[in-house]
């Protein structure tokens, strides 16, 4: 088992490499103890102290979490919120504030952050909160669990070569099985029919898009049967997996 410098599991990204977070917040001191607390996860951390710099930081680290102080010197943190879901739509949002009121905790819900912290607050608390909304998110997965990958309520266990949804044993061909893994290797990014040709089938894009089609549909009788669906199509680019919100 792959263990954090705090004797916590490591949490990855589902590609292996390290969670990246941008901390935002305009007090120098807490935002350098909150990217050491982040760093000693093994995380990726990038800190910014106004609205302005949070976009910029966002478009170049492209991060799975943000923790965001509601007051900001510019601008305030809803609004940079909006922002970053232009630049990353789906970033998780951790807001720290040091208002605790209700109408203030259904604003930033309204707003689209994920969860909501007060000032003010442990680490500890910073950082199991940011780990349940990335592994709720499907955006991360713990490294004990090896060869398994996790994207919502699917579970793969690669060296078993087993697959559950909710808990039910789904039966996969060996192709199907290797669409799925490519699929949940890249959970949320758009694959196209040449990217699925060439990492599935090993083989250049040449007039066989049907066959991608045809295995998408037998995944989705298998994996998306009776239940809501993680696999979409988006028009003219190709398919995505995606956790049912």
């Amino acid at each position: 088992m792959n263990t954090t410098r705090s004797g916590r599991p490591a949490l990855t990204r589902p590609d292996g490499t390290p969670v990246r977070v941008l901390v935002v917040d305009d007090d120098p001191d807490l935002a350098e103890v909150l990217s050491g607390a982040l760093r000693y996860e093994g995380w990726e951390v990038r800190t910014a102290a106004d609205g302005a710099s949070a976009l910029a930081g966002a478009r170049a680290l492209r991060p799975d979490a943000v923790v965001l102080d509601v007051m900001l010197p510019d601008t305030d943190g809803f609004a940079v919120l909006r922002s970053l879901h232009e630049v990353k739509p789906d970033v998780c949002v951790l807001f720290l504030t040091a208002r605790d009121t209700v109408e203030d905790r259904i604003a930033g819900i309204t707003a689209g952050g994920d969860d909501y912290v007060t000032k003010p607050f442990s680490l500890e608390e910073v950082v199991a909160r940011l780990r349940g909304l990335l592994r709720r998110a499907g955006m991360a997965r713990q490294q004990e669990e090896g060869p398994r990958m996790t994207v919502g309520d699917l579970v793969m266990d690669e060296e078993a070569r087993e697959v559950t949804r909710a808990g039910d044993l789904v039966e996969l061909s060996p192709t199907e099985f290797e669409l799925l893994r490519f699929l949940m290797r890249n959970p949320r990014r758009v694959l196209s029919k040449a990217q699925i040709l060439d990492r599935v089938w090993s083989y250049d894009f040449g007039g066989q898009a049907h066959v991608v089609e045809l295995y998408i549909s037998y995944l989705r009788k298998k994996v998306d049967a009776g239940r809501a669906p993680m696999i979409h199509t988006v028009r003219g680019a190709g398919y995505v997996l995606k956790p049912v919100a």
